[in-house]
């Protein structure tokens, strides 16, 4: 699929009101996340860096202990295993993850989602 249209992909819920659409190639994953106003990342790591774009909204994020609010446009790098969370400041807020390697973890949740029913809501 060389040409995506993110808001025909379907979507599952990450975490409560932050809901993602996936594409993924060979070494590469893109996330496109949509995030309520007040919704949360919580603190986490994973072994995959992350890169990202703030496309709409205004994002609380925190890196490995340094916060930032962020705003359309502004871009982050997570490297792997460091802390990293978020809230929706202003909202909605879409953003653009994008990890390497791929996140079998949200690959696999997303392939049992699509591959049941538009109705299936995954927690």
């Amino acid at each position: 699929m060389p040409f995506i249209q993110p808001s025909k992909l379907p979507k599952m819920e990450l975490f409560p009101g932050a809901l993602s659409g996936l594409v993924a190639g060979e070494n590469i994953m893109l996330s496109f996340l949509e995030m309520e106003q007040d919704s949360e990342v919580p603190p986490h790591s994973h072994p995959h860096e992350q890169a990202g774009l703030l496309l709409e909204g205004k994002l609380r994020f925190t890196i490995g202990g340094e916060e930032k609010l962020m705003q359309a446009g502004d871009a982050f790098i997570i490297p792997p295993n460091v802390m990293h969370e978020g809230v929706v400041v202003e909202g909605p807020a879409k953003v653009l993850d994008i990890f390497s390697p791929l996140r079998e973890d949200y690959l696999e949740q997303y392939n049992q989602y699509t591959a049941t029913s538009d109705q299936t809501v995954w927690k």
